[in-house]
């Protein structure tokens, strides 16, 4: 055995309602050398992300669900630091599900290497140039369908998928409005990401704001809260309006089945589109939306935010802040040092 210690979070209960401390339990373990085929990872930056509050659920959902005593699974990047593997070699950075731990030893299934010499910080590829920006990428552009000059609202506007979709949207020609949960979004989204509008949707007047936003109605709905945010927009959507259904934040922690929308009939009497997706189902294509949204960085076309906290034992704090709308952009858990 190794005498380096493996910190980990581990399911201990299945949540009920929000994360409490007793659903997660912290356990260290001695890190074992790796085997023929093996290869020893060490984790730098965890991504923390809604689904991870879903894989704690046992429900049907698109990945079976993490099991009671399991490491917590996670996205994360980090260093390979020994390796009985041939495609794999000390030094080299991957990607992948390494999960909620400090050291992941394993024969490197899923893990995809980041390339060196690229201009970009490592913490983009948990963000923009990884699965954040493949879902704004796929979600708006290939189900909704923009076109120059309709209204597109995104909800949960500020984080780390929405803050992406409305800068895509712009880049489309379209009217962008972002819904977020404070004032300092609202003006991050309009002064800093170009979104001609926000609105707070705590604001005692949040649904007579959003249609002052929206005059010529809504066209596409980025979708990543659910609930009364979703209800509200439907009101608001035009004939043939797109849903892109990405994510249901609002909904996660919500014990028992969670509600319909109310305004569910407006769906057929609009004709609208919605439409649902996970972001595995592109996965082959996942470097088209890299290459794309790496050469508008450069371009200065578009923006990232990281939100980022040190240290595995804040990932449980971590990913309550998420649900809690504290961040902004894509919340990190810095594991360890790059290098």
């Amino acid at each position: 055995m190794s005498d380096k210690l493996n910190g980990q979070w581990r399911l201990a209960a299945r949540p009920e309602g929000d994360l409490k401390d007793t659903d997660l339990v912290w356990h260290e373990e001695p890190v074992r050398p790796s085997d023929d085929g093996e290869l020893r990872v060490r984790n730098v930056y965890l991504s923390v992300d809604p689904t991870n509050r879903i894989w704690m659920t046992d429900v049907e959902q698109y990945m079976p669900p993490v099991q009671i005593g399991d490491v917590m699974r996670g996205a994360a990047i980090g260093v390979v630091e020994e390796s009985n593997n041939p495609d794999f070699k000390v030094g080299d950075v991957v990607q992948g599900i390494l999960g909620w731990q400090e050291y992941l030893v394993g024969d490197g299934t899923g893990l995809v290497k980041i390339p060196s010499g690229l201009p970009f910080p490592l913490t983009a590829y948990m963000g923009l140039l990884g699965h954040i920006g493949a879902t704004a990428y796929f979600g708006l552009l290939e189900i909704g369908e923009p076109k120059e000059g309709e209204t597109v609202v995104v909800s949960a506007a500020a984080g780390a998928v929405g803050s992406i979709v409305g800068q895509l949207a712009k880049l489309k020609g379209c009217r962008v409005v972002g819904i977020v949960g404070s004032d300092e979004k609202c003006k991050w989204l309009t002064e800093e990401l170009g979104f001609d509008a926000a609105v707070n949707r705590r604001s005692a007047n949040f649904r007579r704001e959003l249609k002052a936003a929206c005059p010529d109605g809504i066209d596409i709905d980025f979708e990543n809260a659910g609930g009364e945010i979703l209800d509200t927009i439907l009101g608001l959507c035009n004939l043939k309006a797109r849903v892109v259904l990405c994510g249901l934040i609002s909904q996660y922690n919500v014990e028992g089945p969670p509600p319909g929308p109310k305004n569910f009939p407006l769906i057929l009497m609009k004709r609208l589109r919605v439409e649902g997706f996970i972001i595995i189902d592109y996965q082959p294509r996942f470097m088209e939306a890299v290459m794309q949204l790496g050469q508008w960085l450069t371009q200065g076309k578009i923006k990232y935010r990281v939100d980022l906290s040190d240290g595995l034992k804040t990932a449980p704090d971590a990913l309550r802040d998420l649900f809690a709308g504290n961040n902004i952009g894509k919340r990190l858990v810095k594991v360890s040092e790059e290098s």
